[in-house]
């Protein structure tokens, strides 16, 4: 079992103002989860004004993730060299530009293009909020603050349906994304004032043209046909094809970054650190077995339910909260008994919850989806900030912002293949289509029922995703620095 490192040195005048440098970072990392929940809940409001078409709005949601998916590993690189809250206020500043051209948009072009200054944005934020919390506090301490920063996410995940609908509802779409702006700005002016205070840095390198250049081919090759395949066809050339692509220009990068001088990515780390490859891969699996979850949950509450769009969404919080209210308390146990042994029991419990969930069948009570969702949150509390802890405690410190970014490059690739496959199979029996054809059927019976087959097939696969992941949980090891 790893244990908690031992006392390093810490950055120097930030280290004093620690708690306030983790309030700081806690709101970037409530502010980009917000957005994308209430973003979800607007799209139907959102369509008719912008005049969007179904693929415009997948792209309102896929150009987010397409622009954080590829800026975040060069990002981080770029921030332990030249300073990481120089770049996470970079990132609040561009993020809440971003807002306030998505509240300005007249259609669907602008809006997407704002989506990916926001996204932009979200890359900066995600590749150095925790790097920035582990330099400045003890690896004593480290796992209750990565715990608290955590806690922010799931916050902003509970918070946004039920303000998304207030501000839709009362408002208007435009301020889904104007709610930021206040927010943006005293952030930026408060860590404006912390910048006074001298920080560490890593030494400068040369950039990595070629390496940045293929992983972003191969991202973008490996992410459209994930987003679009089930509009597409998952049999159709341009799927496939980029799909040849995506695997073709990971081999190029893998090979350009091994005669690279000075690579983007040390591979050293996926080949040579045990503990960071394969707790990057049990957050990768873990994502993949719950971000479908939400939807698919919803979709199915509604559809085979019969439940309303406010219950639907009041009963979907019992999971967010859980996460929100349990995740200090783990992180705050991983400085205390190391982080193994709470990542790969939070693993199996998620699957346990996923299996109340498979279990459901057309007729479940409420009480027992919302104990199932409860159980997985459990699970994802007790998972998420150790192995968080674990992965920042492995890594120099002068690769803390890369290790962040490579991080939430897994949450990134984990949430659009866990749309993909437990969405695909999901709605499996309803025909071409997939989820068109489920919603323009209404949930009429026959749907319902074929969905509802689906969702249980879904969550076992996801059950069998989160035991894989406490699998990689449990073989890994060495010991955080």
């Amino acid at each position: 079992m790893d244990q908690p490192s031992q006392e390093a040195p810490r950055t120097v005048g930030l280290n004093e103002q620690r708690w306030i440098i983790l309030a700081l970072t806690c709101v970037g990392a409530f502010m980009a989860p917000l957005d994308g929940s209430i973003v979800a809940v607007a799209l139907p409001k959102m369509g008719p004004a912008l005049h969007l078409s179904f693929g415009a709005s997948m792209w309102v949601q896929a150009s987010y993730l397409l622009a954080m998916a590829v800026l975040l590993i060069p990002l981080g690189r770029m921030a332990d060299q030249r300073g990481r809250m120089r770049f996470y206020l970079a990132g609040i500043a561009i993020f809440t530009i971003g807002s306030l051209t998505a509240a300005l948009s007249v259609n669907g072009t602008t809006l997407i293009l704002s989506r990916i200054l926001q996204g932009s944005g979200g890359a900066l934020l995600s590749a150095t909020s925790s790097a920035i919390v582990t330099a400045v506090f003890p690896p004593s301490e480290r796992g209750r603050a990565l715990g608290l920063n955590v806690m922010s996410v799931y916050a902003g995940l509970s918070v946004g349906p039920p303000l998304g609908g207030f501000l839709v509802d009362h408002l208007g779409w435009p301020w889904i994304f104007l709610v930021n702006l206040p927010i943006g700005v005293i952030v930026f002016a408060w860590g404006c004032f912390l910048l006074s205070t001298k920080e560490e840095r890593a030494p400068k390198t040369p950039a990595d043209p070629m390496g940045t250049t293929l992983l972003t081919v191969m991202l973008v090759c490996l992410l459209v046909p994930l987003t679009f395949g089930s509009q597409w066809g998952w049999a159709s050339t341009a799927c496939w094809g980029l799909l040849v692509l995506a695997a073709v220009f990971s081999a190029i990068f893998i090979l350009a970054e091994k005669r690279a001088e000075r690579s983007l990515l040390d591979l050293a780390l996926l080949r040579s650190n045990r503990l960071f490859a394969m707790a990057n891969l049990a957050a990768l699996l873990n994502y993949m077995a719950l971000n479908g979850i939400a939807i698919l949950t919803a979709a199915y509450l509604q559809l085979v339910q019969g439940c309303s769009a406010r219950l639907t969404g009041w009963i979907m919080l019992s999971q967010p909260l859980m996460q929100s209210c349990l995740s200090p308390v783990a992180g705050r146990m991983s400085d205390r008994m190391g982080s193994r042994v709470l990542s790969t029991s939070g693993m199996v419990i998620t699957a346990l919850g996923m299996g109340l969930l498979a279990a459901m069948g057309q007729r479940a009570g409420l009480i027992h989806v919302m104990i199932a969702l409860a159980i997985v949150g459990l699970g994802m509390a007790a998972f998420s900030a150790p192995n968080t802890s674990a992965i920042m405690g492995s890594v120099d410190r002068s690769q803390l912002s890369v290790a962040s970014a490579f991080l939430g490059t897994m949450r990134v690739l984990g949430q659009v293949l866990s749309i993909a496959i437990l969405g695909g199979i999901a709605s499996s029996r309803l025909g071409a289509g997939g989820w068109e054809s489920l919603l323009n059927q209404g949930g009429s019976s026959s749907a319902a029922g074929d969905f509802a087959w689906g969702y249980s097939a879904a969550m076992i696969t996801g059950l069998t995703l989160a035991l894989l992941g406490a699998w990689a949980s449990l073989v890994r090891n060495g010991r955080s620095r």
